[in-house]
Formats: structure tokens, C-alpha cells, sequence
């Protein structure tokens, strides 16, 4: 099948070459779907070609309309709108593009481009469970490896697992001290539930004792030689907690002792913490399983936070870096709009930029990938500023591959969620709640009573799980977002379910239509609207793969989708299948219908989504 886009500028090239002399550019004149507004398949937009060919546009236009309709048999008509080309093809390239489709999964990726690309996503914190932010980010990166690899990428998934500092150290010495002799099999609770309520209970604790010695002639003191002007007592403790743990909590010191124990290998120490860190591992990955995603390779801070000390070196080798007197080393980046860095504390220990870049190193030696892509809340946009401006001046070869995948918080209608209270929405309880919401609704309908349990059971956790996943990827990433259960999971809706409706709707035509000619359909040219529409968005569908890979945007994928199912839902409405008139019509939109269906799947899937068949 040809490429209507190709065969345009294949042939206007040529047409500019004999109208007017000149050899342009493949991309001098964009050529895109035209507008719904005006008649055509194609639009190209002419004005660029003005100064050279030193006409009107109205008239290029004119002119190239000719040459292209007498040298492109595909070219139906044209017509030429304030110097817009809309170029119609001809009924039999559609019919042709879409009976081409029939029986081909993987429509719409692109051949291998020979280049690696690698994904961090999820990395998460040791000492709590999954909640809905990592959820968020684990959609999003996941999704984004699926488009990249559809756009002829070679992906990599990684995520670095922050297994340790002071907060795992937290929920080892709430253990320690308040649950001992518990663990997740002699409780029944989830690993990483498990580990999570004592980081959860040390906070309580700690507040407690917060609160007690603000009572103390000692606070009194504090809050005497440190407040600022009428600065009151609750507005200055709200504010010294975090001194107050560093300087006078007894459980402050507990794990600042404990972390110091960790750090210098102390045998007791390190076997809780392997322990511990055993069981939130397992617990996470029962929560990847539910959510169908999986990494290719891990790494763990614990095993990469000495990293980067090499090149920090080797930058002040190549006065990139430059110490202070107290020995700590820094980076100058005010000329980038950025300020100074430390890279190196006084006491020679690593920050995260230090990690960060040791990492990288790490990963580049791991997997030569071209790209690397993080994909990390905009809480951290001024890091990885920081650490890829490091990257460049440091002149690594990774450096012009990064890229950060900045997305914004996700919300619940009850506000922001708050790890250490406890009032965040684990991972495991959001993924219950929505397959609950989506076997309410299917209970409500009746529609899956025939099936047996373990049947309405699968179907009900696709629909839950494309209820969650679809509602979360459906929003740009890099924008801020709150997550409804009740409403994802609405059949009428841009959600997830409606998607999946569109595509058991077309499963259930197939299966009612049996065999039929595929070759009937190729006699049927005279489309009607909806279906005009439908092809348009089929033939668009590689296009948005690509598009959505450079962006990395699932969201543009996601859009796409819906856009698709509702047309199809349109079309369905309005127009007659199995029972149409003519033999030709009705093999011809079996074969639509089917196309449909196909790209669906597809598209869902990039998004991490499985389709069922019914519903």
C-alpha cells in the first residue's frame, strides 16, 4: 500500500522542479490531513514556496493542483483555499488502504531505527507501599516504552530502587522498638504494607515526642534565642521540626545511629534491613504483576550512592568542578541561569547529582542507549536541570540523550495524599476499589450473567484496570491531575470502558457475521460520512505513534483512542452492517469494522490495556 503522504511530495517535488525551477526541501511545504471543515483528504500549505516561486500562494496553489491531478493517478480533484492545496484521493486508494488492513496486527509501528532507548520509571522508596503517585508515574513510563518501541525504538525499562537513608532507617527502628516480634506472614499483612505501617508508626511516635518536649524548659529556650521577631510558638515549632529531629529527638538519634551502623556494615543492622527490604520487594512486585508492567533491569542505591566520586574527580581534573577551602566540591552554573551546585560535601560524601551522574555512567556502560529518559514528578525539574546542564559540561557521552519526563502530582477528590500521616492511597487499595466500582456497574447492567465466575471475574479486572489506567494516561503528563474511581470506570464517558465498549461491539458484529468475502468489498467506493472519517483516522494512526514517541505523550495516544471509538459508536448508530442493501457494503464495512477493531487493540495496548470481548 502506498503512502498517500510520500507519493504527495514525491510528485510536488517534481511539480516545483518543472514549474519553477527549483529544488526544495522535503519539508518546505507541510503537507497535513485537511481540516473537517473543507473538502479533501490532504492540505498543503503553500506560502512557503512564495518568495521563491515569487507568486501569490492562491496561485502556486493553483498551479500545483494541475500538475499533481495530471501526474498522480490517486489524485481524485483539488481545490485551493487562501493558498491551501486540499487534495482529494481518489474512492479505490481508500477502499485498497482498507481492505490492507485486514489481518494486520501491528498496523501503524514503524521499522527498527537502530537506536536504544532506556526508561527509569517507578523507583520507588523502601520504606511504603505503591501509592496512587507511583501509579501515575509507572503508566506513563510504562506506556511511553510500549509507543517507543511501536515507533522502531530499542527500549529498555529500569528503575533504581531508594533502599536506603534515614526514612528506611525510620521504619526499621519503629519495628525495632514497637514490633519486633511481628512480620508480614505472622500478621497476614502484605510486605510492603507491612514495612509501610511502621514508617507511618514511627512518625506518630516522633510527633508525640515532639509534642511532649515542646513543653520543656529546654523548647522554651530554644524558642527564646531562635524565633524570629513576634514570631509565636506554634508558627516556630511547625517550622523546627526537622531541627528538632536532627538535634534533640532521642528517636532522631536512633536512626541517625542506625543509619551510621548501615553505613559502616554493622551485621545486625544490615541483616534487618535486608529483611525488610525482602519483603517490600515482593510486595512490590505482586503490585507490578496487577498492573502488567516489568523492568529489565534493576538497581539499588544501596549499590549506587558511592557512584559519581570518579567523575567529580575527573571534572576537577578538567576544572569543570572547583573545591572550597572546607574541601567540598562545586559546580558554577550561573551562566546556564542556574546557580552553584555542591557535587561533593566537606566530609567527601556524594550528593544525588553525584549518584545521578554515576548511574548514568553506569547504565550507558549497561545498555549504550542513544536516550534516557526519567520519568519523575516536576517536584524535581530544577535536579534534572542541574544534573543533564552537569552531563553536557562534563562533556559525557550520554549527555545529550537525557531528557526529563516531568509529569504533576495526581490528586484525589479529597485533596493531596501525605505519606508519613498515612493518609495516602496505597497502589493495591486503588486497583480493589476501581475493579469494585467496575463489577458494580457490570452488576447493575446485567450483562455478564451468563458467563461463569472465573470469566465475568477477568472481565471485570480489564475493565477495572483500562478504568484506572485510561483515566490517568488520558491527561498530558505534564499536567496536574485528580483521580476519580466512580468516574472512571462511566461507560458514556472519555474513559477507559467507553474504548473498550467500542471494541466488543465490533467483536460481536464479526462473530454474527461469520465468514464473509473479503473481496466483495473492493466493488464498494461510494463512502458515506462516517465512514470518510473513520478511514481518515486510520490511515492518521502511524502518525500519531510517531508524534506521541518524539512528545513522549500517551496521552496523544490515548485521545486518539477515544476519538476512534466514537466514530465508530457514530457510525454504528447511524448506519446499517450486517443488514446492509448491497453485498459489496456490507463486506466492505465487516472489513472497516474489523480495521477498527484492530487499531483499537493496538492503541490500548501501547497504554498497558487489555480488551475484552465482552462486557
Amino acid at each position: 500500500m502506498k503512502n498517500a503522504a510520500s507519493l504527495i511530495q514525491h510528485h510536488l517535488n517534481l511539480a516545483v522542479k518543472e514549474l519553477y525551477g527549483l529544488d526544495i526541501s522535503e519539508n518546505l511545504l507541510p503537507i497535513t490531513p485537511t481540516r473537517k471543515e473543507f473538502q479533501g483528504d490532504f492540505t498543503v500549505v503553500t506560502f512557503p514556496l512564495t518568495k521563491l516561486a515569487k507568486k501569490k500562494p492562491d496561485i502556486i496553489g493553483e498551479e500545483l493542483g494541475l500538475i499533481l491531478v495530471k501526474n498522480l493517478p490517486e489524485i481524485d480533484s483539488f481545490n485551493v483555499i487562501q493558498g491551501f492545496l486540499n487534495l482529494s484521493f481518489v474512492p479505490s486508494f481508500w477502499n485498497a488502504f482498507v481492505l490492507s488492513l485486514q489481518d494486520n496486527p501491528t498496523f501503524g509501528e514503524l521499522p527498527a531505527n537502530g537506536e536504544r532507548v532506556l526508561v527509569e520509571f517507578s523507583s520507588p522508596n523502601t520504606n511504603k507501599p505503591l501509592h496512587l503517585g507511583h501509579i501515575r508515574n509507572i503508566l506513563i513510563g510504562w506506556s511511553v516504552s510500549k509507543i517507543l518501541k511501536a515507533a522502531g525504538f530499542d527500549v529498555f525499562n529500569v528503575q533504581i530502587i531508594n533502599d536506603r537513608g534515614i526514612a528506611i532507617c525510620k521504619s526499621m527502628l519503629a519495628r525495632k522498638i514497637w514490633g519486633a516480634d511481628k512480620t508480614p506472614e505472622n500478621t497476614g499483612i502484605k510486605g510492603d504494607f507491612f514495612v509501610g505501617s511502621y514508617y507511618v508508626l514511627f512518625e506518630q511516635k516522633f510527633q508525640e515526642e515532639y509534642a511532649t518536649w515542646q513543653l520543656t524548659a529546654e523548647a522554651r529556650e530554644v524558642f527564646e534565642s531562635k524565633k524570629k521577631d513576634d514570631q509565636s510558638e506554634v508558627a516556630f515549632f511547625k517550622s523546627y521540626k526537622d531541627l528538632y529531629f536532627n538535634a534533640y529527638s532521642e528517636l532522631g538519634k536512633q536512626a541517625a545511629e542506625m543509619l551510621r551502623n548501615w553505613e559502616a556494615g554493622e551485621e545486625e543492622t544490615i541483616a534487618t534491613w535486608s529483611q525488610m527490604n525482602q519483603w517490600v520487594y515482593a510486595g512490590f512486585d505482586y503490585t507490578y504483576k496487577l498492573l502488567g508492567v516489568h523492568f529489565d533491569k534493576l538497581y539499588y542505591e544501596s549499590e549506587t550512592y558511592l557512584l559519581g566520586k570518579d567523575i567529580v574527580q575527573a571534572g576537577i581534573e578538567k576544572s569543570v568542578f572547583y573545591k572550597e577551602a572546607d574541601g567540598s566540591v562545586w559546580i558554577d552554573l550561573t551562566d546556564v541561569k542556574l546557580d552553584k551546585k555542591v557535587v561533593l560535601r566537606k566530609d567527601g560524601t556524594s550528593v544525588y547529582i553525584t549518584q545521578d551522574l554515576g548511574t548514568a555512567e553506569l547504565r550507558y556502560d549497561d545498555f549504550k542507549a542513544n536516550k534516557m529518559i526519567y520519568v519523575v514528578a516536576d517536584e524535581q525539574n530544577y535536579h534534572f536541570q542541574v544534573l543533564f546542564e552537569i552531563a553536557k559540561k562534563l562533556k559525557v557521552p550520554f549527555a545529550e540523550g537525557l531528557h526529563h519526563l516531568s509529569y504533576g502530582m495526581v490528586d484525589l477528590p479529597t485533596g493531596k495524599m501525605k505519606s508519613r500521616e498515612g493518609t495516602v492511597v496505597d497502589a493495591d487499595d486503588l486497583i480493589a476499589e476501581v475493579v469494585l466500582e467496575a463489577r458494580k456497574n457490570s452488576e447493575e447492567r446485567g450483562v455478564l450473567a451468563d458467563l461463569t465466575d472465573a470469566e465475568r471475574s477477568e472481565i471485570i479486572r480489564k475493565i477495572g484496570l483500562a478504568a484506572l489506567k485510561y483515566f490517568i494516561i488520558k491527561v498530558q503528563p505534564q499536567k496536574r491531575m485528580t483521580f476519580d474511581p466512580k468516574e472512571s470506570v462511566d461507560m458514556q464517558g472519555q474513559t477507559g470502558p467507553y474504548i473498550q465498549n467500542a471494541f466488543v461491539r465490533i467483536q460481536s458484529v464479526l462473530r454474527k457475521a461469520g465468514d464473509f468475502d473479503a473481496n466483495i468489498a473492493e466493488n464498494y467506493i461510494e463512502f458515506v460520512l462516517e465512514e470518510r472519517e473513520i478511514i481518515q483516522q486510520l490511515y492518521q494512526y502511524p502518525s500519531v505513534i510517531e508524534e506521541s514517541a518524539l512528545q513522549y505523550d500517551p496521552s496523544a495516544i490515548a485521545n486518539y483512542a477515544y476519538a476512534l471509538a466514537k466514530n465508530y459508536h457514530r457510525f454504528y448508530h447511524e448506519h446499517s452492517i450486517l443488514k446492509a442493501d448491497d453485498l459489496a457494503v456490507r463486506s466492505f464495512r465487516l472489513c472497516m469494522s474489523k480495521a477498527v477493531g484492530s487499531v483499537l487493540n493496538h492503541s490500548m495496548n501501547l497504554l498497558g490495556i487489555e480488551m475484552p470481548d465482552k462486557m
